[in-house]
C-alpha cells in the first residue's frame, strides 16, 4: 500500500527507515503518552517487522511517513487491526506517531484524511476507531480535529499497561464511514 498526499508519502517500511524511526521512538517527549515510554533500536526494529507482517497479512497496516519535499522520514501512521487490549469488535484503528520536529504542521490531519479515504473507498469499512490514554489531551484534540468523536461509556483500561500506571485508563474515539450513512 502506498498513499500520497500533497506533502506526504505513506509507504511500506524499508530497511533505510530503521535508524530514523528508532530516533523518533527514543525521544521521551514524542513517546510521553506511550508505554513503554521509549523504545530501543531493537524494539523499533521488532515493531517495524511486525508492521511489515501485518501489511502482508491484512493488506493494510502502519506505514512509514515520508515528507515529499525532502524525503525525510517523519514518522509512522496507518490503519491496523486493534489488539486484544481494546474491548469490543472493531475492524480497524487509525494511529500515527510523528517526530517532534514535525508536530503542529498539519501532517496528522493530512495523513488521516488519506487513511480515511482508504478505509471508506478501498476497504469499505463501516467505521474506524482510535484510542489514547485519558491524559493525552493532544491526541484527543487531534482525533477530534480529523472528525473522530469520543464514544461515551467506552472507556477502558489498556491491559498492555501495568495496573496503577497513569497511562492505563484509555478513551475510545470513532468515525463512521460517511458513505454508508
Amino acid at each position: 500500500m502506498r498513499l500520497e498526499t500533497p506533502r506526504l508519502i505513506l509507504r511500506p517500511w524499508q530497511d533505510g527507515d530503521r535508524a530514523s524511526f528508532a530516533a523518533i521512538n527514543a525521544d521521551a517527549e514524542v513517546r510521553r503518552y506511550y508505554y513503554p515510554s521509549t523504545l530501543s533500536t531493537a524494539e523499533t526494529n521488532d515493531l517495524i517487522d511486525a508492521e511489515i507482517d501485518q501489511l502482508r497479512q491484512n493488506g493494510f497496516g502502519f506505514l512509514a511517513v515520508q515528507r515529499e519535499l525532502d524525503g525525510a522520514l517523519i514518522g509512522g501512521a496507518g490503519l491496523s487491526r486493534p489488539g486484544p487490549e481494546v474491548p469490543g469488535s472493531h475492524e480497524a484503528e487509525i494511529g500515527w506517531i510523528l517526530g517532534r520536529a514535525y508536530w503542529r504542521q498539519g501532517y496528522a490531519t493530512e495523513l488521516a484524511a488519506s487513511l480515511f479515504d482508504v478505509a471508506w473507498t478501498r476497504l469499505h469499512l463501516a467505521e474506524v476507531i482510535g484510542y489514547t490514554s485519558n491524559i493525552n489531551l493532544p491526541s484527543q484534540r487531534a482525533m477530534e480535529k480529523v472528525g473522530m468523536s469520543y464514544v461515551p461509556g467506552a472507556d477502558f483500561n489498556d491491559t498492555t499497561v501495568p495496573v496503577g500506571h497513569i497511562l492505563r485508563p484509555h478513551l475510545l474515539y470513532r468515525i463512521v464511514n460517511p458513505l454508508k450513512r
